[in-house]
């Protein structure tokens, strides 16, 4: 594999890897591979046929011979004569074959007539055929050996005179002393003398006590050799041309139906991406190629140029609502501006006020929430502080927030007391509520003079109180339905005297309902000990705490809910000194 990137080739080495190139290297290796698996199995078949044409033609002569020499020749008492000599020599006599003394035990079997004849009706029948040998022999099955009694080679090094033997395979022997008289004799060996040997012949005896004598033709595997090394030659030669033609012809066609679609695909997809970036939408790089290859390249083609069109169509989708969105996202902005304009969001609030100290803060879950707070004065010795969650989040949410938020304070402007704030906003909500939304809402009325605080809860978390000698728990409050659920609904006012020092904190549920990764929510404890964890910090800073400890807490996950909070500071009006007269409301629950 090539250690660069297309790109980053130059031609010489794109044309090197290119795909062109591939298809030749792998028509070229599959041809030769072809070529030699063709070369191996002719090779064994000429092999074969050449091999069975020698031992064919060595057992015909073998077996000519036979019939010729069995019509003038006494082969039985030759035989016979040179064995029963061999037989009688011990083995330190035999032991030296070829050697003068050794042949001279055999010389009166040279003086007879039928040796003479034989000899030459043998060399006549060799000299007419492509054996290397033929011979009349004795496989002596006792001494494991092949004793020649006639043998017309006259070759340096290959004469055998009568009684010379050689030690042969013992299979050899009993290969052509049992020979059932089916197919054609011959045994394939090696002999020391003679190398790898084909030996095919017929025998001449009938009978019982007969010699078992043989006329043999040898063969040697070299002429095989030498023929199959010609063959594989002309074969190579014959295979390397037809290779060469079968992988070019293979490649022109594989440059044409593969290459060349695949090169024009590649292109038209280059000019898309030139056009693409250069602003110029057309549907036509792929649809203008007419591929007609008939196959998956074809199907490459049509693919591509359907996938050009949707693009295009996609392209001008994305753009569409991309502009869609930009547009929503700068009305969400706007949204967000006109929401936290609604909401109290200058501080201090009343810097002419000593006799308390409000803050307030509100982060929503999504661009705009539902949740809303609210401050004003009634008068100049009333405060109304509100906190409210609308169900559902967005835009929804924030609409309704806001016609909430107007009710609110449209009733509270007319003196009325918290529970008949929350009834008259409830029923101007169900009169007109076409969705099915709500929201919660706890509503305080602060009796700035006297620190009297009168209160109602629409379903809403249980304010926390804390007076200047103890700490923050909660004030359970009775809760009545939520606003917007239901028509006819009556809210109950409680009241609770704040002592000056004392600090009230309201929030919506996105404080104790914040999740971590673990699925697991922050909780009122943990809301109670951030408070408490620095009880006398202001307003401000309560606020900042307990958002620090949420966000610490909700670490990478993302907030699910809007996180909106209020503390309010009581210090004390002209009254203060008569506060003592006014216990807390001995129904109202504290933990």
């Amino acid at each position: 594999m090539p250690e660069k990137s297309v790109r980053e080739m130059n031609e010489r080495e794109r044309k090197h890897f290119s795909l062109a190139a591939r298809v030749f290297h792998s028509a070229l290796m599959s041809s030769a591979v072809l070529g030699l698996v063709a070369l191996a199995i002719g090779l064994g078949l000429y092999t074969n046929a050449l091999v069975g044409q020698y031992i064919g033609e060595a057992f015909g002569l073998s077996r000519s011979t036979a019939a010729v020499v069995e019509q003038v020749i006494d082969t039985q008492g030759l035989a016979g004569g040179v064995m029963e000599i061999y037989r009688s020599l011990s083995a330190e006599e035999r032991a030296q074959p070829r050697s003068d003394d050794y042949r001279a035990h055999f010389a009166a079997v040279t003086e007879q007539e039928d040796y003479w004849v034989l000899r030459a009706i043998l060399k006549e029948f060799n000299s007419s055929s492509d054996v290397n040998d033929i011979y009349f022999a004795v496989y002596d099955e006792e001494t494991g050996a092949i004793v020649y009694v006639t043998d017309p080679d006259e070759r340096p090094g290959h004469v055998c005179e009568p009684g010379d033997w050689e030690e042969v395979d013992a299979e050899e022997i009993e290969h052509f002393l049992n020979w059932d008289g089916e197919g054609q004799l011959y045994y394939i060996g090696k002999r020391d003398n003679y190398a790898w040997l084909c030996t095919a012949g017929v025998p001449l005896f009938r009978g019982e006590g007969e010699t078992p004598c043989f006329i043999l033709a040898d063969i040697s595997l070299k002429e095989v050799a030498g023929g199959m090394r010609s063959f594989v030659i002309q074969y190579a030669i014959a295979t390397s041309l037809v290779t060469l033609i079968v992988a070019y012809f293979l490649t022109q066609h594989m440059k044409k139906a593969l290459v060349a679609p695949i090169n024009a695909i590649a292109d038209a997809a280059q000019r898309y991406v030139r056009d693409t970036r250069a602003g110029e939408r057309t549907e036509d790089h792929f649809s203008m190629l007419n591929i007609r290859t008939g196959d998956e390249v074809e199907n490459l083609g049509l693919v591509m140029a359907d996938m050009e069109r949707d693009l295009v169509e996609h392209e001008e989708n994305l753009t569409r609502i991309t502009a869609e969105k930009e547009r929503i996202g700068t009305e969400l902005s706007l949204a967000t501006r006109i929401q936290a304009d609604m909401l109290p969001n200058i501080f201090p609030a009343f810097p002419d006020r000593e006799e308390f100290d409000i803050y307030a803060s509100m982060h929503p879950a999504k661009e705009v929430g539902g949740d809303f707070y609210d401050f004003f004065l009634i008068d100049d010795d009333h405060l109304c502080m509100v906190m409210a969650d609308v169900s559902g989040k967005g835009v929804p949410a924030a609409l309704f927030m806001m016609a909430s938020k107007i009710m609110l304070a449209n009733s509270a402007m007319m003196g009325k007391s918290p529970a008949e704030i929350l009834r008259s906003t409830n029923d101007a909500i169900c009169a007109n509520k076409h969705e099915e939304m709500f929201v919660t809402v706890w509503l305080g009325i602060l009796e700035i003079s006297t620190g009297r605080l009168r209160a109602a809860n629409a379903g809403h978390e249980y304010p926390v109180l804390k007076q200047p000698d103890g700490v923050f728990e909660l004030v359970k409050d009775q809760h009545g339905f939520v606003i917007g659920g239901m028509d006819g609904v009556r809210y109950q006012d409680y009241e609770l005297q704040l002592r000056p020092g004392a600090k009230l904190f309201v929030y919506t549920d996105g404080v104790p309902e914040a999740t971590d990764a673990k699925s697991e929510m922050f909780g009122i404890k943990r809301m109670l000990a951030t408070l408490n964890a620095d009880p006398d910090a202001a307003p401000e800073n309560i606020l900042k705490n307990i958002e620090a400890a949420v966000n610490g807490f909700e670490s990478e996950s993302e907030q699910f809910d809007d996180l909106t909070m209020l503390c309010m500071e009581y210090r004390g009006g002209h009254a203060a000194a008569g506060a003592e007269e006014h216990p807390e409301s001995p129904d109202r629950e504290r933990e």
